[in-house]
């Protein structure tokens, strides 16, 4: 059975759906109940921590001599997830005491600490693993079970999923993590990239690193590593998430910021905008003219500015017109500014913007303080 819970966002009434720690637990709840009765319910319910109770389809039922298996179908709703239809197993048999739980087949295991959970465990995280306890004793206390129960939570699918996501940077390795703090997918969120940041910055944090390379993508993330010459130990990709990082690095005790990226997401900066999402703003012409006009330039430039879709057409039109490098003057101060007033005092930011435009590719702008940044990583 499918949600029927909805979230408005930017207008549109989007599906929710339910995360992969809801289906472990909704499985081992099916599955401890066919161990225990020796019939495989149709359906499950669950409640989870969003206050929200799920009523889940039970699939591919299986009883054998000393457990049982379930599995339930992933339902992402409307947020775009790899994880979106696949099989999530329990298979439950009995021990003689407390609830164990275990990841087998295409679940990963963590290998580098900073994690949800312990390097070498299985990589359920935290809040399933309560969900999936609750919902296993829930099932033994309903039949008057006295002895244990043993979960393993298993994804068919999971090893070659991984590949996919964020995973196999962050140390967890062999297959998917079981996640999810509410049990229901919001749609369309940032809120899963952020988290994701904060557990790169915690990971970092636990290896002993206090200096961090930023790059919003690809593109910075190249440009860093082979025109700058950076090694990118101590690098994570933010996405157009600038502000979130830099609040998680301050959180994690990080005292020393770069931020290496492309004009067309740095730019947005020069307008103190730190979520550079075009669902968030825009504002990339409007910076650019804003910083023409304050170094100087006349109105006909400005009108082909406006009248520009990228920002490497506009700094070929600046850089035609004499007035590229005045312009990013104003930029890199406007830039620098935004940067320090996110960060206390304590911390050092800086940046490095980029642009690959024929012509004039290369190092646009940076802060006054980014020779002296890059040589930390070029050290590396």
């Amino acid at each position: 059975m499918g949600m029927d819970l909805t979230k408005s966002v930017n207008g549109k009434l989007l599906r929710c759906g339910y995360t992969t720690g809801a289906c472990a637990a909704a499985a081992a709840k099916a599955g401890a109940s066919l161990l225990l009765t020796g019939n495989a319910p149709e359906r499950v319910t669950l409640d989870t921590p969003k206050g929200i109770a799920l009523v889940l389809d039970v699939l591919d039922p299986r009883l054998e001599e000393e457990s049982a298996r379930c599995a339930i179908k992933k339902d992402s709703g409307d947020d775009p997830d790899v994880t979106d239809g696949v099989l999530v197993y329990a298979t439950v048999s009995r021990i003689p005491g407390g609830v164990e739980i275990e990841g087998g087949e295409g679940v990963g295991r963590v290998t580098k600490p900073g994690l949800d959970q312990p390097v070498g465990t299985a990589a359920i995280n935290s809040a399933p693993r309560r969900m999936i306890g609750d919902a296993v004793r829930e099932v033994a206390a309903a039949y008057g079970y006295q002895g244990g129960l043993r979960v393993v939570i298993s994804i068919p699918e999971g090893r070659a999923l991984a590949r996919k996501t964020f995973n196999p940077r962050m140390g967890i390795e062999g297959g998917i993590s079981v996640i999810g703090t509410t049990g229901i997918v919001e749609p369309m969120s940032h809120q899963a990239l952020m988290d994701t940041v904060r557990l790169e910055f915690r990971q970092l944090a636990a290896s002993g690193a206090r200096d961090v390379l930023l790059t919003p993508g690809n593109y910075g993330e190249t440009f860093a590593g082979e025109t700058l010459g950076l090694g990118l130990t101590g690098h994570i990709a933010c996405s157009n998430l600038i502000g979130g990082a830099i609040d998680a690095a301050v959180e994690n005790g990080f005292l020393r910021i770069l931020l290496v990226g492309h004009i067309g997401k740095l730019v947005k900066l020069g307008i103190g905008a730190a979520n550079t999402h075009s669902s968030e703003v825009d504002g990339r012409m409007e910076t650019l003219i804003a910083c023409a006009l304050e170094a100087g330039a006349e109105l006909p430039l400005l009108r082909g500015i406006a009248g520009c879709v990228t920002t490497d057409a506009a700094l070929i039109l600046l850089a035609q017109a004499g007035f590229l490098g005045d312009t990013m003057r104003v930029f890199a101060a406007r830039a620098e500014a935004s940067l320090a007033r996110r960060a206390p005092g304590g911390v050092t930011t800086g940046f490095v913007c980029f642009t690959n435009a024929q012509g004039i590719a290369g190092v646009l702008a940076q802060s006054g303080n980014a020779g002296e940044l890059l040589e930390i990583w070029r050290k590396r």
